[in-house]
């Protein structure tokens, strides 16, 4: 009779653990799902913001290019005014009307200080305040 119950409790105790270890399996395997989709996703998230880094960097550069070209055709600029400055002698009046205005002058007051019409004074003092 002790060797029955013996065998019976060691086959409960057996049962016992034979479904302990298929739980534990099944919530491993779930486990192991859910890590699956979570790195499935970090490696797409990765790959999108990879991609987004490299349109911030190509756009970087064409940036780049393209203050490198406006560097380029802005440069000349100011000896290319100094000449125009030099060559007529009225340009003068209108670099002194451009300061006048930035001070605050009026078009009667750059008409009369600077001996320019009515509409080149209008004209100076429309640029000029825009800016």
């Amino acid at each position: 009779m002790i060797f029955e119950v013996a065998v019976i409790f060691l086959a409960l105790l057996w049962a016992l653990s034979l479904w302990f270890f298929l739980n534990y399996s099944k919530r491993q395997r779930e486990l192991a799902a859910q890590q699956a989709q979570g790195d499935a996703l970090r490696d797409q998230r990765i790959k999108d913001l990879a991609k987004r880094l490299d349109d911030y960097q190509n756009g970087s550069v064409r940036m780049g290019e393209a203050l490198h070209e406006l560097r380029a055709t802005v440069a000349p600029l100011p000896d290319k005014l100094l000449q125009l400055e030099q060559r007529d002698p009225n340009s003068l009046s209108f670099a002194q009307a451009a300061r006048l205005v930035g001070m605050g002058a009026s078009v009667d007051e750059l008409t009369q200080s600077c001996g320019l019409t009515q509409a080149e004074a209008e004209l100076m003092s429309k640029v000029h305040r825009s800016e």
